[in-house]
């Protein structure tokens, strides 16, 4: 057999070839992975940030401001690295209080023009205080 011909058949440089063409397809899987652990965990800050803000604005004494003022704590304190450019509403009715809470997601993977939005939203009915007979007090 020809020096050529072994030299075709051989296996150098296959195990260079193999960890250049898998490696950059295990690194963005696991990019992948981590980005959407992220939108996963910064849709549940943003909902629990929705049901502390519901929880002071639907009070007999809250108002939809307080109820602002308390998600922008939550956020400012669990998710401000996770959950940026974040926008907070709330609407308090007579009968019913809602608070929305959005956001944009840190970005992990490397893909220009991504952007992963996150929200959580928190409804009750507003709370006031009644006599027996349905009137107030």
């Amino acid at each position: 057999m020809s020096a050529y011909r072994r030299r075709l058949r051989s296996d150098r440089g296959a195990a260079s070839t193999q960890l250049v063409l898998v490696v950059p397809a295990l690194l963005m899987i696991a990019l992948l992975v981590v980005q959407f652990a992220l939108v996963w965990h910064a849709r549940h800050i943003a909902q629990y940030a929705a049901q502390r803000a519901l929880a002071v604005a639907r009070t007999q004494g809250g108002t939809a401001a307080d109820g602002q003022v308390q998600a922008r704590r939550s956020l400012a304190a669990l998710g401000s690295r996770v959950l940026t450019a974040s926008s907070v509403s709330a609407e308090r009715t007579a009968a019913r209080t809602t608070v929305r809470v959005d956001g944009t997601v840190i970005r992990v993977f490397p893909v220009p023009g991504l952007v992963l939005h996150a929200s959580g939203t928190a409804s009750g009915p507003t709370e006031k205080i009644t006599t027996l007979a349905g009137g107030q007090p």
